[in-house]
C-alpha cells in the first residue's frame, strides 16, 4: 500500500486552511482550533514548512504564520516532500539504490516511470484546490470518519 505519513496528511490540511485565508497570519492554536489537531502537532508542522520555505514566520503577539506563496503556486508534492522528504514509491526510484536486484532488474525502469507520474499527480494539485474543494475536515465531529482520515 502506497500511503503517506499521517504528519504529511496533516500537512496538507493545514495548509489547506492557510490557503483559505493566505493573506493573514495564522497561529498554531488558531489553526489547531480549526483542524482539530494537537497545538504541538501543528507547531511542529508550521515549523518544517518555514524551514522549507514554504510559510513565512512573524514573530510577537500578533505574530504566526502565513503562506510564503500564492495558494496556487504551492503543490502537494511540495508539502509532502517538506514534511516526509523526497517523493519514492520504491527504493529502486532513489538515486542512492542499493537493491542487490539493481544491477538486473528488468523492471526498475517502470517504478521509475510510475514514480515520475505518481509524482507529477502530487505536482498537479496545489493547496488552493485543496481549499476550494473542501475535506470537510473543519466542520467534522472529533472521532469521524473525516476528522480521522485528516488524522
Amino acid at each position: 500500500m502506497i500511503r503517506l505519513s499521517k504528519l504529511a496528511d496533516y500537512g496538507t490540511v493545514a495548509m489547506s486552511y492557510m490557503a483559505l485565508k493566505p493573506e493573514e497570519l495564522h497561529t498554531a492554536p488558531e489553526i489547531a482550533a480549526a483542524i482539530r489537531l494537537a497545538v504541538p502537532t501543528v507547531s511542529k508542522l508550521l515549523k518544517i514548512m518555514g524551514r522549507k520555505g514554504l510559510l513565512v514566520s512573524q514573530r510577537g503577539s500578533k505574530g504566526g504564520y502565513r503562506l510564503a506563496h500564492r495558494p496556487d503556486r504551492i503543490t502537494v508534492a511540495q508539502v509532502v516532500e517538506a514534511v516526509d522528504g523526497p517523493f519514492t514509491v520504491t527504493e529502486c526510484t532513489e538515486a542512492s539504490c542499493r537493491c542487490s536486484l539493481e544491477p538486473d532488474c528488468p523492471i526498475q525502469r517502470n517504478w521509475r516511470r510510475i514514480n515520475r507520474q505518481l509524482r507529477d499527480v502530487l505536482d498537479g494539485v496545489t493547496v488552493a484546490d485543496l481549499a476550494r474543494r473542501g475535506s470537510g475536515v473543519r466542520a467534522a465531529a472529533p472521532g469521524s470518519p473525516a476528522t480521522e482520515a485528516a488524522l
